[in-house]
Formats: structure tokens, sequence, C-alpha cells
């Protein structure tokens, strides 16, 4: 949570709808540094882009980092409505003003890569170019059919990618998680990897994994320290709000919005960037780029060796990749 993880670079804003985001926000130390605006997704908050903000920090870059809704020190409305793409993005195109900040370079993990896509479609006119981390850019209008989408991952690949989505949308996973924070960490922030194809991705395996409270060692990528801060994080948001992100999209709140988008905006167009990983079994790299190369322009593909947490589990690598491209759009300024 950003003012508590962060107290010195962190804020709040009161948006015009009366929603209150919190923030980190560290101004460009050099006038050739762009800033970079950098989304978190599921289960999660600022916190887990630490080793991003300090070293770009340190490097003279801009950051803005927010505990996006329904996270951390973020306002936590319960209508599902709430956590529609257009509503979000409108947040974020409006902190943006409000910071007085020109084009940014959007980073974006997990569920905050959905959200950095459709700001693209609302409010292109506020980047440089994008980066899309672990799950690659969503056109706007995509109706996904979980069942057989995990038939065909499952014929694919031995194993259904997206079967912890079915769990997701029902009313009582929060209470699970709530009760089982360790065991929902060691499940979503795995020691190996591997055990996303057994015990995450396939329908039914994630609710008896945190049911059970079943634990493992932490990941060497993780200290005991700050897995202390992240379980007080969600220990003091609760999982109900963030778990919203997934029923609000499998529930339709976003059709409506998207229905009438042309065709020809669907498409990224903006200078891009994927940045998948060989060891994420559930948005697997092989098919996060094929559909990233087939909704965008301009973009490059980085493939790291890790699991799903690049930002944590190849942090250097990771700040190398966004500084050089950071580099090249603002020198296209």
């Amino acid at each position: 949570m950003a003012l508590q993880a962060f107290p010195s670079i962190s804020k709040t804003v009161c948006l015009d709808d009366g929603t209150t985001y919190a923030y980190v926000h560290v101004p460009a130390a050099q006038s050739k540094k762009p800033t970079l605006l950098l989304l978190h997704g599921f289960p999660s908050s600022s916190w887990d882009w630490r080793h991003q903000i300090a070293m770009l920090k340190d490097a003279g870059y801009g950051v803005v980092a927010p505990d996006l809704l329904g996270y951390g020190d973020t306002d936590k409305p319960e209508e599902l409505e709430a956590y529609s793409m257009k509503r979000m993005s409108g947040h974020m195109a409006e902190l943006l003003k409000k910071e007085g900040l020109g084009k940014v370079v959007g980073v974006a993990h997990d569920w905050g890569s959905g959200l950095l896509a459709r700001i693209t479609t609302y409010y292109p006119e506020c980047f440089l170019g994008t980066v899309f981390v672990s799950v690659g850019y969503i056109e706007p209008g995509l109706v996904l059919d979980i069942d057989a989408f995990n038939g065909l991952t499952k014929q694919l690949f031995g194993y259904p990618t997206f079967g912890y989505w079915k769990w997701f949308n029902t009313d009582g996973a929060a209470d699970t998680f709530n009760r089982n924070p360790q065991a929902a960490f060691s499940l979503i922030y795995p020691t190996d990897p591997e055990i996303w194809k057994t015990d995450f991705c396939p329908v039914g395996s994630a609710a008896e994994w945190i049911a059970a409270g079943k634990t493992t060692p932490l990941p060497e990528w993780v200290t005991e320290q700050e897995n202390a801060v992240r379980n007080e994080i969600m220990e003091r948001s609760g999982y109900n709000t963030p778990l919203i992100w997934y029923k609000s999209a499998m529930r339709g709140i976003n059709h409506a919005d998207e229905a009438d988008i042309p065709h020809q905006k669907k498409f990224l167009t903006l200078p891009n960037m994927l940045v998948v990983s060989t060891k994420d079994y559930a948005t697997r790299a092989d098919m996060q780029e094929q559909r990233h190369r087939e909704w965008t322009e301009q973009t490059k593909v980085e493939v790291l060796d890790c699991g799903h947490w690049i930002q944590l589990e190849k942090k250097e690598e990771l700040v190398g990749l966004l500084s050089s491209f950071a580099d090249e759009l603002a020198g296209q300024k």
C-alpha cells in the first residue's frame, strides 16, 4: 500500500467523481527522462513494484505507481460497475493530468495490463508507449468464454490455464482467501512455478489448496520482511474487492462500453513492448505473444527465464528493459 510502504514518496488524490487513489509519485530528476506509470495486478498493490520504483528513481526517471481500485490505500467500492475499465481508465488519465504530466510510458503487469490496454483505447494521448508484462494487450470487446478457453488449453497443454477464474467468480472465494493469507501467497507467488499446472490452474484446485491452508517455503526472491509487509497489505484490504476485477470481467460489465468501438480502433498502434516468461503456466508466454502480435503494431517481445512475477524474480533485467525502452521513446519526442 502506497502510503505505508512508501511514506516519503506517496500521496492521495480525490478525483472528480469522489474516488480517492493512493499512489507513489517520484518526479523525474532529469529533464530528458520520462515518467513511467506502473500498474499492478492481482493480488497486489504498488508494493510489488518496489524494486522498480527504487531503481528507476535512482536513475532519474519519474514514477507514478498507484494502488489500483480495490487495493491498498485506494478506495474499495463493492459495486461491480465501479470496476468498469472505462471508468478506471478515466481515473488514471485524470490522475496523470492532476500531476501535470504529459505523455508517460505505461507499464503494467497481470490485470494492470488489461487496464493499460483500455487506457490506450480511451486516452491514447497519455502515452509515449507501453510495456505489457506477463499479460499482453487485450483488445476491446473481447468476450472470453472461460469454459471454452479452459477446454482449449487443456487440449493444448494438458491442463486448463484459467480454471481458477471460475472459483474467483464465486461469492465465497474472498472469505477463503482472507482466512488463509499465507496459503494464498504460497500458491500465487510459488516457490516452484510447476505447481500452477496442478494446484492453481485446474478447476477447483486453487480453492482446495487455499482452504486447506497449505503453505510452502518462501521463494528466493521474497524475503521474510517483504512477505510480512505484503500480508499486512492484503489483511488490511482483504480479497473481496480485488476479486471484483475478475467478476466484473466475467459478468460483462465492460460489454456495453466497448460494443461500439470501431474495429480499426481496437488495435494498439503506440510503440509497445511485451515482456513474458518461460515458466508462467497461467498467462503463458506462447499464448500471450500470439494474441499480442495480432492486435498491436511496433512491437518488441522479450522472454525472460522465470515465473509470472517478473518484476520480483527478474527485477534488474526488467528495469534494464524499461530503461532502454523509455530512453528510446523519449528520444522520439
